[in-house]
């Protein structure tokens, strides 16, 4: 089980394609991950729809994000794409006999508070943040490594 529909997930591919090359339209997208072009397509327009993306029409339309990648979180993006994203039924505020142990759920309460932790961290996590390349982690120096410099090798002097 994941988190995340394959529409959020879809989603997220999306709009990363869209931040790096400014903009799209359905069918590079398709090509680029070999997606469905018609669930990309509806993906976009829910996108549209929910203000993360502008389109354009017309021979040279597509899709740019509506919005800088630094203002979007990933728990707007997930409660806006997922209707209203929770851990557990139990999270939903009128859960409406969707559990017939909430009465007496002794785990009830820590997993709200494990709902709300979780978003809090979702949060404070953007869309430019999860687009960011990865850090390139640091080059051991050679000696650690065992490897000797030509310098270190040589009989040069000068070395």
């Amino acid at each position: 089980m994941t988190l995340l529909s394959r529409k959020a997930d879809y989603a997220l591919l999306i709009l990363q394609y869209l931040h790096v090359h400014g903009s799209g339209n359905a069918r590079e997208i398709h090509e680029k991950f070999h997606l469905s072009k018609a669930f990309v397509a509806n993906i976009l327009k829910d996108l549209g729809k929910a203000g993360f993306v502008s389109s354009t029409r017309g021979v040279k339309g597509g899709y740019v994000l509506a919005r800088a990648s630094a203002t979007v979180t990933l728990a707007e993006l997930i409660e806006t794409l997922e209707d209203g994203f929770k851990l557990t039924v139990c999270n939903d505020h009128n859960p409406a006999g969707e559990c017939e142990v909430a009465h007496v759920c002794p785990v009830k309460a820590p997993m709200i508070e494990i709902h709300r932790r979780i978003m809090d961290m979702l949060r404070g996590v953007t869309l430019a943040d999860v687009f960011a390349p990865p850090p390139v982690p640091p080059v051991p120096a050679l000696a650690t490594l065992g490897i000797r410099t030509p310098n270190e090798t040589t009989n040069h002097p000068n070395a």
